[in-house]
């Protein structure tokens, strides 16, 4: 079956505006300590990791780093084990963290990222998403910065792909059967 890029759902002012409220929500909520380690889950979220951080003041202690997971099952369906494919460079032992995640469906891969990094014993853990396809959900996962609620339709751009193709859009468009 081929695929073609269908009408805009995001515009990209849409997202450069929603982008600088979450920054600024995270500023907010780091406090006095500010400081916070910002795990962007690739390959999907580095866009949006890259221009959060670009909104965060000078004097934040801001620091990211990236992981790269995936959840094995059959071709519709999540079998909930996540298989990490490159971890942390460094210790988030005692640090805020905030895992910066593309989109959030069933929830079933960052509920089980979500157990990985707890372990490892950071001060506090919150998940901000780009993207929430909420009709999806299968598993609870407690979402702190949500960038956009959207129906259940794939979508491509500003970071998501089809078969790796179309991250470069700067707008968020639906992809339809050709």
């Amino acid at each position: 079956m081929a695929y073609k890029l269908g009408d805009v759902l995001i515009s990209r002012e849409d997202i450069s505006k929603r982008v600088k409220e979450i920054a600024r929500q995270i500023v907010n909520d780091t406090g006095k300590d500010n400081s916070v380690i910002l795990v962007g889950i690739l390959t999907g979220a580095a866009i949006f990791l890259t221009d959060l951080v670009r909104e965060m003041p000078e004097d934040m202690d801001v620091r990211f780093d990236f992981m790269s997971v995936a959840s094995y099952g059959d071709s519709t369906t999540s079998s909930g084990v996540v298989r990490i494919f490159h971890d942390l460079k460094n210790s988030i032992e005692g640090k805020n963290v905030i895992i910066v995640e593309d989109i959030i469906d069933t929830g079933l891969t960052l509920s089980h990222l979500l157990d990985i990094l707890k372990s490892r014993n950071p001060a506090s853990l919150k998940v901000c998403v780009l993207l929430d396809k909420y009709e999806r959900r299968k598993t609870e996962v407690k979402v702190d910065y949500c960038g956009f609620r959207i129906p259940d339709k794939f979508v491509v751009g500003y970071g998501l792909d089809y078969a790796s193709k179309w991250r470069h859009l700067k707008d968020i468009k639906y992809v339809v059967d050709e």
